[in-house]
């Protein structure tokens, strides 16, 4: 093995028996404080106190229980992220029961799948489409609870009936949910997460409460988050990376104000005015383009303003984090005139970014901490319970994510793959022995088919994945996503980049570009408004060009981009190319785009 490495973090304390058991030592602490906010009909935010979810939680949960729920019974929300989701998994947590997340975007045909492998019999539907994918459908749910809506009284109800089901059962057994929570251990499923499915059926990953618990714990044993922090949830929550949010929520107690529209994010944070928020790089890609086009459209004295502040912002923060005491004047200058205006954006009291799911372009990550918005970015999979490691604010490096928590421990193998053992690993891949097998190695250890490094204080800095690494003619290798990052900093303007080689001995590339950013854009340089216009104008080429000459001065010569071609709109979720929390999937593409591939080559 090449290198190890543990956590420089003090130790944390021991994590509750259950994610259920978390919940309630969280409402008994906390009962009067605020602990979720969500859209209210009507527009403004309703709130609830952590009692008040306590009490609709229990509720629920008896209700579950009176439906016939045991212990490690399946129970599936399919919902966007929102409060109700939060309540209904906590629910089913304290029922005993294990929660079977799907993306509300899941097709029907997956949706029968994922609900017959996990042997789901109940379901969370956030509205009649979700009800509808589950009608007729060849799957065996016994009951729906539909979150909007009435339902039919029978087959569906509603989430009101649900409640009053629960009241009814805890008139008659005041302890159940009590007893339930009890009965449940570390060691009892709690979550059913399927992968992505790119490359064939899903996977079910299957995380005990022990994972949820543990990760919890760990971090706040960090010491970054506190109890008076605000934070703004919009992430999936179907993914682990939204769970992990919550359940370090129940460990500290902060405020969560929820609201999964992805449209909403800029109009909700002067609102919240959260003062940490998680994303994926592909939102902080958004900001950062969003910005720069508007700076390179204004021109003149401010374009040069903007210019002058960053590069004094990067100066500063560079000598800060190599320990120096750097001067703060002209810094300060540069805050007021240009940071100040970008932080007010953010709600004006941000003290960290999460970044995790893919790789962060360290470019971003810079311009970011020049602008006194620090990106902790981190790394985990959805079968380490989502949070591995996490950048600590005294210890930021770019190109790395962070260490591990206390208690995980991370290896390189000598292929360069990245192993990992810990408490939150998952128990395995349901109904899919072979599949565990190849990943559960000897001795407690998660192959995660990510390559990587560890420096001299322990931090991953992830290189690639062993099954995205691509081979030329030549017999070099390619690490596509870490050449995609970088161009996404380069070029403002620009959403995705696919790097595509496929035996030859040269890379070409998909790129497609950022519809807010190419309207700013645009408009500065006289273009029409339609974006397949004016993404296939001799103007825009001509930018990504020079950004594309840029990416290549920097790379080796056999992974330089020799051909690429700019699609006349960008990839989405609704049509297959996205995953949920925004990543490529790299196959789909190749696959629906082979023509446009092909041509590169053959010409």
């Amino acid at each position: 093995m090449a290198s190890t490495a543990g956590s420089l973090t003090a130790p944390y304390s021991t994590p509750a028996s259950s994610v259920g058991q978390l919940f309630l030592d969280r409402v008994a602490k906390s009962a009067d404080a605020e602990a979720f906010r969500g859209p209210a009909d009507g527009g403004g935010w309703r709130s609830w106190t952590w009692k008040q979810a306590g009490d609709e939680v229990t509720a629920l949960a008896a209700g579950l229980l009176s439906l016939g729920l045991t212990i490690e019974d399946r129970v599936a929300i399919s919902s966007n992220t929102r409060v109700e989701w939060i309540l209904a998994d906590l629910a089913i947590m304290c029922a005993g029961g294990a929660n079977t997340t799907v993306y509300p975007s899941t097709s029907r045909e997956d949706v029968a799948f994922i609900l017959g492998d996990s042997g789901s019999r109940f379901l969370f539907a956030e509205n009649e489409a979700q009800v509808a994918k589950v009608r007729d459908n060849g799957v065996s749910i016994e009951k729906v609870i539909v979150i909007d809506g009435s339902g039919d009284g029978d087959w569906v109800i509603s989430w009101e009936a649900l409640i009053e089901r629960g009241r009814q059962h805890l008139a008659d057994n005041p302890d159940a949910v009590t007893q339930a929570v009890n009965a449940t251990g570390p060691d009892n499923l709690a979550t059913l997460i399927y992968t992505s499915g790119t490359t064939g059926k899903p996977k079910g990953v299957e995380l005990p409460h022990r994972c949820w618990t543990y990760e919890g714990a760990a971090i706040e044993s960090t010491g970054i988050l506190r109890p008076d922090d605000v934070q703004f949830l919009w992430l999936p929550l179907a993914h682990s990376f939204g769970k992990v949010l919550l359940c370090a929520q129940l460990q500290i107690g902060f405020l969560s104000a929820v609201d999964g529209r992805v449209d909403q994010i800029v109009n909700n944070l002067p609102q919240i005015q959260p003062t940490f928020m998680a994303g994926v790089p592909r939102i902080f890609e958004k900001v950062y383009a969003g910005v720069a086009a508007s700076a390179a459209a204004d021109g003149g004295a401010k374009a040069k303003i903007f210019e002058w502040a960053f590069k004094v912002g990067k100066k500063y923060q560079a000598e800060k984090l190599a320990g120096g005491s750097p001067s703060a004047l002209k810094y300060n200058i540069a805050n007021k005139l240009v940071f100040s205006k970008i932080q007010e954006r953010m709600g004006g009291r941000i003290r960290y970014f999460v970044s995790g799911s893919a790789a962060l372009s360290p470019e971003i990550a810079e311009w970011f901490n020049a602008a006194g918005l620090p990106i902790l970015e981190g790394y985990g999979l959805t079968e380490t319970s989502a949070a591995t490691c996490l950048m600590r604010p005294e210890r930021i490096k770019f190109r790395t994510c962070g260490e591990p928590f206390a208690g995980t421990e991370l290896k390189i193998a000598e292929d360069g793959e990245i192993l990992v053992r810990g408490p939150g690993v998952m128990r395995g891949y349901r109904n899919l022995p072979d599949a565990t097998a190849e990943v559960m190695l000897a001795d407690g250890w998660f192959a995660t088919g990510d390559v990587g490094e560890i420096d001299d204080l322990g931090r991953l800095r992830i290189t690639d994945r062993k099954k995205d690494l691509v081979k030329t003619s030549g017999g070099k290798y390619i690490a596509p996503s870490a050449i995609e990052s970088q161009f996404k900093a380069l070029c403002p303007i620009a959403s995705n980049m696919v790097v595509h080689v496929e035996g030859r001995n040269f890379a070409s590339a998909l790129i497609t570009l950022d519809p807010d950013a190419l309207a700013k854009f645009g408009a500065a340089a006289g273009l029409p408004a339609d974006f397949a216009a004016a993404s296939q104008s001799d103007v825009v080429r001509a930018e990504v060009q020079k950004a594309v000459d840029q990416l290549n001065a920097g790379l080796n010569k056999w992974e330089t981009i020799k051909k690429f071609t700019i699609l006349d709109h960008d990839f989405s979720i609704e049509d297959g190319e996205l995953t949920p929390s925004l990543k490529v999937k790299r196959k789909v593409v190749e696959g629906k785009y082979a023509d446009v591939l092909n041509a590169m080559y053959s010409s």
